[in-house]
């Protein structure tokens, strides 16, 4: 998942238009930068390190809607940057579990059972030139409730036209 964003950093410094977590601007109010819609938005991650060469970014350059924590450095160091928040993030026991080009998922078993999520979510502007230089971002967001809990399975519907069998 990292190499996959490492890539997609690297090449977003050729390309605006890869699948790097992007914000466009627009007369209109803004979308998310990162749309999560099997996950609900959650709290921005408290006690998050910021790991060199990034500094803070407390309003995500105005680009995200969602609470989160954030740095920025040169787009062309997002990947290694992401790469040492999740080496950073394995010796405090997160797994990375899921996620895509632009996000993932860190789980972390609960002391009591269940389970913690952790989001971590790369994006840069795209209203401006994806130059090496230029600002990226890596915004953290807790995923609450317990992201181990088993998801209710739906019963599978019955054939029209009559009982089951």
């Amino acid at each position: 998942m990292m190499k996959t964003l490492l890539i997609a950093a690297a090449m977003a410094t050729l390309s605006p238009t890869l699948t790097l977590a992007q914000n466009t601007a627009a007369p209109a109010p803004q979308a998310p930068v990162q749309a999560a819609p099997a996950i609900p938005p959650g709290p921005a991650a408290t006690g998050m390190p910021v790991l060199p060469p990034a500094t803070e970014a407390a309003d995500c350059g105005g680009l995200l809607r969602s609470p989160a924590f954030c740095v920025t450095a040169q787009l062309d160091q997002i990947g290694a940057l992401a790469d040492a928040y999740t080496e950073h993030l394995s010796t405090l026991n997160w797994l990375a579990a899921d996620g895509d080009d632009n996000r993932v998922i860190f789980v972390r078993r609960r002391d009591g059972g269940g389970c913690d999520g952790l989001q971590m979510v790369a994006f840069y502007d795209v209203s401006k030139p994806a130059e090496a230089t230029a600002p990226g971002y890596l915004g953290f967001a807790v995923i609450p409730g317990d992201v181990c809990a088993a998801t209710p399975e739906t019963p599978a519907p019955t054939p029209s036209g009559g009982a089951a069998q």
